[in-house]
């Protein structure tokens, strides 16, 4: 897939777009997002088809308030303090107030939704129940809001806008707890120099 520094994917179309499969993919922030609430972002794509659009989680923007212990103390979730703990992202500017758990697939209940195989997504207490009392997925992150896509403007904004790279899903993007690196590892992982970037979008 031929890149320019831009953001544009040269060689693609809506049809090659469909045919790639987005879900279960990572958008990366190009620089045609610089200064907007997307600079520098990492999304995984929970959901994109021609018929409903796209929905994904903001993986790398760490949400310092509320934490995880005052979520399950609002929701009524025990034991308090949970016997563990996961991290929780600014999910997207959508349904701030609305909890998503991404997470590995060896875990699913009521509502679950399987993304691609190896990470389910769950909008359930029971989830959170689970997490709390010490069991649950191996590998989960928690996120308030979510992005979210019409018909053919996700195609628009990387086709037209050159606003994001696509790039491959990793455990160690989606559910790793350093959120400062991963939008150079996501770069990284499509052969793309992050260096290459600064200039045009300012250092974080």
């Amino acid at each position: 897939m031929k890149k320019t520094l831009d953001g544009r994917n040269d060689n693609l179309t809506d049809a090659a777009l469909m045919e790639l499969g987005l879900t279960g993919k990572l958008l990366v922030a190009a620089p045609a997002l610089a200064e907007t609430f997307f600079e520098r972002t990492v999304i995984y794509l929970c959901a994109h088809s021609e018929q409903d659009g796209a929905m994904g989680l903001i993986v790398n923007k760490r949400l310092s308030q509320p934490g995880l212990d005052d979520l399950f103390a609002q929701l009524g979730i025990e034991p308090s303090p949970p016997e563990r703990r996961i991290g929780v992202c600014m999910g997207g500017p959508v349904e701030h107030s609305r909890g998503f758990v991404l997470h590995s697939a060896d875990w699913a209940g009521e509502g679950s939704l399987d993304v691609d195989g190896h990470t389910t997504l769950t909008a359930s207490l029971d989830i959170l129940r689970e997490i709390a009392a010490g069991h649950g997925p191996r590998q989960a992150v928690m996120a308030l809001g979510h992005a979210a896509w019409a018909p053919g403007q996700l195609e628009e904004e990387i086709l037209r806008d050159s606003s994001w790279f696509i790039a491959p899903a990793t455990d160690e993007i989606v559910f790793g707890t350093d959120h400062a690196k991963k939008w150079r590892q996501a770069l990284v992982a499509i052969d793309f120099d992050p260096l290459l970037l600064s200039s045009s979008i300012g250092e974080a």
